[in-house]
C-alpha cells in the first residue's frame, strides 16, 4: 500500500472514530474517552490532513469551524414552509381536540399519539445532499430564513455526514431546535458579566444570539445543541409513515432525539402532561393531524 493510501485509510478511520465520540458525548451524554484522548485523535487527524491537503473534505471534523467572519446572512427559501404548531393550555382543550380527531377516523379506530417535550429554542432547518451537510438555515418567517451554515457546522451535535451509508436519504431537510443546556448558559453569562457586558435574559435568547454570530468561532465556544423534531424533505421517503417512525429513523442517521412515549390512550397523554407540568411550561403541542 502506498503512503498516500495509508494516509487516506488512517484519515477515514480517525474521522469515523471522532464522529462516534462526538455522537456519544453530544447525543447520548455518555463519553467513553477522556478529553485528552479526544484531543490526541483530533491532533493526529489535523496533522495527516496538513500533510495531505488533497484528502481534506468538507465533512471532516477538522472543518467545523471556519476562520472567516460574515458580514450578513443571506436569505434561504425553505423547500417546504416551516409552519408553527397550535397550542392548548388545559385538559379540556386537549380532550376536545382528541374528539375532533376521532371524527375523522373510521368507526372504532383509535389514533396513536407521540408525547414529547416542547423544546423552546431557535428553529433551524438542516439540508443534506448525498449524506453531506450543505446548508443550515433559521426559520425566519416560515417561508424564508437566514443562511447560518458556517455557524451550524460548529455544533458537534450536528452530523456533517449522515450515518447509515447507502440507507441514508439522498436529500434531507431535517428540522429542530437549537438550544443551550443550563450549565452552558450560566457559563456564558458569567463570562459576559466578568467582562462588564450585559448577560442574556434566558437560554433561548442566548441560543438565538449565538447562532447568528458573524464569527463562527464565537458560536463554537457557546456549545449549542441541535434537537430534532420534524422534517421538511426526505427523498426517497424511506418508508416513514409515522412520527415515531421518523424519530427512530432520525436517530439512526446520527441526530439527537428526545425521550417520548407512544400511546393510543388520551388519558395517558393527559397524565404525561400532568407529570411534566410542574417543571416546565404547561403547553400542549397539537399538530393538525394525529399520527404516531
Amino acid at each position: 500500500m502506498s503512503a498516500n493510501k495509508r494516509a487516506a485509510a488512517e484519515i477515514e478511520r480517525l474521522r469515523r472514530e471522532i464522529a462516534e465520540h462526538d455522537r456519544r458525548y453530544y447525543l447520548e451524554d455518555a463519553p467513553v474517552i477522556s478529553d485528552t484522548e479526544y484531543d490526541r485523535l483530533m491532533g493526529r487527524l489535523k496533522q495527516l490532513e496538513a500533510e495531505n491537503p488533497g484528502l481534506v473534505t468538507p465533512d471532516s471534523p477538522t472543518q467545523r469551524v471556519s476562520g472567516g467572519v460574515s458580514s450578513d446572512f443571506k436569505p434561504v427559501r425553505h423547500a417546504v414552509p416551516m409552519l408553527s404548531l397550535d397550542n392548548t393550555y388545559d385538559e379540556e382543550e386537549i380532550r376536545a381536540w382528541h374528539d375532533r380527531v376521532l371524527k375523522h377516523l373510521p368507526p372504532g379506530e383509535k389514533p396513536t399519539y407521540v408525547v414529547e417535550a416542547k423544546i423552546d429554542g431557535l428553529s433551524c432547518a438542516l439540508t443534506y445532499e448525498n449524506g453531506i451537510l450543505i446548508r443550515g438555515a433559521t426559520r425566519g418567517d416560515g417561508e424564508v430564513g437566514e443562511d447560518v451554515t458556517a455557524n451550524v457546522r460548529t455544533m458537534k451535535s450536528v452530523p456533517l455526514r449522515l450515518l447509515g451509508g447507502s440507507a441514508a436519504p439522498n436529500r434531507l431537510e431535517i428540522r429542530g431546535e437549537v438550544v443551550l443546556f443550563d450549565t452552558d448558559f450560566k457559563r456564558i453569562n458569567e463570562r459576559l458579566i466578568a467582562a462588564g457586558e450585559e448577560p442574556f435574559a434566558n437560554p433561548r435568547n442566548c441560543a438565538a444570539g449565538s447562532l447568528r454570530q458573524k464569527d463562527p468561532r464565537v458560536t463554537a465556544e457557546r456549545h449549542l445543541r441541535f434537537m430534532v423534531h420534524s422534517f421538511g424533505v426526505w427523498e426517497p421517503d424511506g418508508g416513514i409513515k409515522s412520527h415515531s417512525g421518523f424519530i427512530a429513523a432520525a436517530g439512526k442517521l446520527g441526530f439527537r432525539v428526545e425521550p417520548h412515549i407512544v400511546t393510543d390512550s388520551i388519558d395517558e397523554v393527559v397524565e404525561e402532561y400532568k407529570t411534566f407540568r410542574d417543571r416546565s411550561s404547561p403547553i400542549f403541542r397539537t399538530p393538525s393531524t394525529a399520527w404516531s
